[in-house]
């Protein structure tokens, strides 16, 4: 059974847990890192500025199709004058995605996605923090499946965080190699 054929929640079940037991010397299974969410954000930056609120929009729906459920609103949490931001205006859009839809939404990024993005060579072992968390910074949304590039007028970027319960940065760059998460050695 190759690993392409199967899905990365099944993966994880069937493969990483055992050689991550095997490999760091867990006792349980339980006690193997996992993923717990995946964060997506978007900034609308200059679109909030000019209030043109067709582009917004089109964000917004693009940010969702790629998400696959709909964002909540990023608000300003104080004013800004050199950003030319007010407290409460809304300045981006995230989403928190966990369970089956978080599993579908890594299968789509890294398995289509990331190797459609321009210039790609693999992800920096330095995108892994401490805490276990994995960073990436997508440049262009039309490298997702559902998007048309054709039919998209505004190009936008968005930040990816994946969240895993890792104790250690070690733990976590191997949960992510494991799962197929193209890593660059060193």
């Amino acid at each position: 059974m190759s690993n392409v054929n199967l899905n990365l929640k099944d993966k994880y079940e069937k493969k990483v847990i055992a050689e991550m037991m095997e490999k760091f010397g867990y006792k349980s299974r339980l006690n193997v890192p996992r993923l717990e969410k995946v964060a997506i954000n978007v900034g609308i930056g200059r679109l909030a500025q000019a209030k043109d609120e067709k582009k917004i929009e089109r964000i917004k729906n693009s940010f969702a199709l790629i998400a696959g459920q709909k964002p909540a609103l990023a608000r300003a949490r104080k004013a800004i004058a050199g950003f030319k931001t007010r407290q409460g205006m809304v300045i981006g859009f995230f989403a928190i995605l966990r369970g089956n839809r978080m599993y579908d939404f890594l299968d789509r990024l890294i398995y289509i996605a990331l190797p459609r993005t321009r210039d790609f060579r693999g992800l920096e072992e330095k995108s892994i923090d401490q805490g276990g968390n994995l960073t990436i910074g997508v440049k262009e949304h039309i490298v997702f499946p559902e998007i048309q590039a054709e039919s998209q007028e505004t190009m936008f970027g968005f930040q990816i965080t994946v969240v895993s319960n890792a104790k250690k940065r070690e733990e976590a760059v191997e949960l992510f190699r494991l799962l197929g998460f193209p890593i660059k050695n060193g």
